[in-house]
């Protein structure tokens, strides 16, 4: 019989967002297959402490917000494995199945310049360069060639929905602190 899952209690970060999640165990070990939320998951690898919370829905090993001390991540063929203090065996990955993995932002790696964090842009209002407001980005997209704003604004007591490509064609400024960007885009388009 395997050992009873112990997990540290932790609370999450203010700055915590949501990068992912485990899938599966993976091998006999105690490593585990991440599904991120990210094609680039730069935040998984630079992160040496993760927090988790269990899924919504599923059996739940442990509740609350606890902390794993990752001991290494990798690519794998076209996921992302880890294993982590405490978890040495198949049935502690097991356990794991499902937890929805949070980092702090502090410490994703630094963004070069015009390189932006998905995370960062949404909320962000959108206005043209005539100052006409466009709406509020949701979501990002990806297409596979480019990444698409998904914009939420109301038209007749309605939301709608916009997207509008963000690629530098189209877009002028991305303006952070000022919770802002501005597209070369007209509203009916």
């Amino acid at each position: 019989m395997a050992a009873p899952l112990t997990l540290e209690p932790a609370e999450l970060p203010a700055d915590a967002v949501e990068v992912g999640r485990i899938a599966d165990a993976w091998g006999v070990k105690g490593w585990f297959k991440v599904v991120s939320h990210s094609t680039t998951p730069e935040a998984l690898f630079a992160a040496k402490r993760w927090y988790l919370q269990p899924s919504e829905r599923g059996a739940k090993a442990f509740s609350g917000t606890v902390q794993l001390q990752i001991r290494q991540v990798k690519d794998h063929s076209d996921t992302v494995v880890a294993w982590a203090q405490g978890i040495d065996d198949r049935d502690a990955a097991e356990a794991l199945r499902g937890a929805r993995i949070f980092v702090p932002r502090s410490g994703f790696p630094a963004t070069t310049q015009d390189e932006y964090y998905w995370v960062d842009l949404i909320g962000l209002s959108v206005v043209n360069r005539e100052g006409v407001a466009l709406g509020q980005v949701q979501e990002l997209m990806s297409t596979g060639p480019q990444t698409v704003l998904v914009l939420a604004y109301a038209q007749d007591g309605k939301t709608q929905e916009r997207m509008i490509p963000f690629v530098s064609a189209f877009v002028d400024q991305v303006d952070l602190p000022e919770k802002r960007i501005t597209v070369d885009w007209q509203p009916d388009y």
